[in-house]
């Protein structure tokens, strides 16, 4: 099938692309991001999601022309999942609404997912401006990121960025479980642990506009994303990690245990009999770790034969073409 290509973009004419920017606060910069994308995208629906703003977020999104909505559950993980949710579309382009990413772009990460037919396309951030990309974030953002790459698979650089694309398939197979800023770390897992077709485009990161302020938690939220982390690999890697707590506990039980042993070789008797006891409880429960890492392993194996099933039974990019 031949289609008609945009000459604004260099996209097919009849592609139904939804520019979805979750809000909070953000008086100062959404109408000039929906200005911005209206003219990078000029086929796309805006959709500005407001996650409780009192600033005026919502008239001033309503004003630049984008369809609002609202989400009462307060955090950008429920703010996702309604979006998610609520919008029908091709591809989807998901942005913070601070400005901070680079519109333009926009048309290149989709022609990338359209030629090469992926279902995620990341806007990996590059920034010379410290106030922008500061260095404790840039710091953090690393060794995230390393740390997801080096559990579920060496394909991102930017895992925490907040600038996407994705296609039908990935969005109405997405979870959405997490709450607050989690959700980019539940995007790249998801896509690693279905091992689906993703990309990136490096993407300028400015500083936000005068009058905003950004609603990441350095240390807070930073802590949250390590415990999310921990959470998936005890979902998506069982086995590996109830067999490093096995492992240690079985270490703790032949150090507490190893004197008493050594003990009872020499004189043939176990004079720390509390110690002894502890030592083999301590290695019962690494073993029971062990056995408990094998099962929900099965178990998680099942679980990712379903998703993958579900994400095949929707229509990937390649049938838009």
């Amino acid at each position: 099938m031949q289609t008609s290509t945009s000459s604004t973009s260099g996209l097919p004419d009849d592609l139904a692309v939804a520019v979805l920017i979750p809000c909070y606060n953000e008086a100062t910069a959404i109408a000039k991001v929906v200005a911005d994308f209206r003219a990078a995208l000029p086929r796309a629906r805006i959709y500005v999601y407001d996650n409780n703003s009192s600033d005026g977020t919502v008239a001033a999104a309503h004003d630049a022309g984008a369809v609002v909505r609202t989400e009462t559950l307060q955090g950008k993980g429920h703010v996702v999942r309604r979006m998610f949710a609520d919008v029908e579309a091709d591809l989807f382009v998901l942005v913070d609404g601070d400005d901070t990413y680079d519109a333009a772009v926009a048309p290149e990460m989709l022609r990338l997912m359209l030629d090469r037919q992926l279902d995620m396309v990341t806007g990996a951030r590059v920034s010379e401006a410290a106030a922008a990309y500061r260095r404790g974030h840039r710091l953090g953002n690393m060794v995230l990121t390393g740390l997801v790459r080096r559990i579920f698979g060496n394909r991102v650089s930017d895992m925490l960025s907040g600038y996407r694309v994705f296609s039908r398939r990935f969005v109405k197979s997405f979870p959405a479980l997490a709450d607050g800023f989690e959700t980019e770390t539940e995007f790249t897992v998801h896509a690693l642990e279905l091992k689906m077709p993703i990309g990136e485009v490096v993407t300028a990161y400015r500083g936000r506009p005068p009058g905003s302020t950004s609603k990441l938690r350095t240390y807070a939220d930073g802590i949250r994303i390590l415990r999310s982390i921990v959470l998936l690999v005890k979902e998506e890697r069982p086995l590996q990690f109830f067999a490093l707590i096995g492992g240690v506990l079985l270490l703790a039980g032949f150090g507490v245990g190893l004197p008493v042993v050594v003990e009872f070789l020499r004189t043939g008797l176990v004079l720390r009999l509390p110690t002894a006891v502890l030592a083999t409880g301590v290695v019962l429960l690494s073993f029971l770790a062990f056995v408990c890492g094998l099962v929900l392993d099965t178990v998680t194996h099942g679980r990712r034969e379903m998703r993958r099933l579900a994400y095949l039974a929707i229509p990937g990019v390649a049938a838009l073409l």
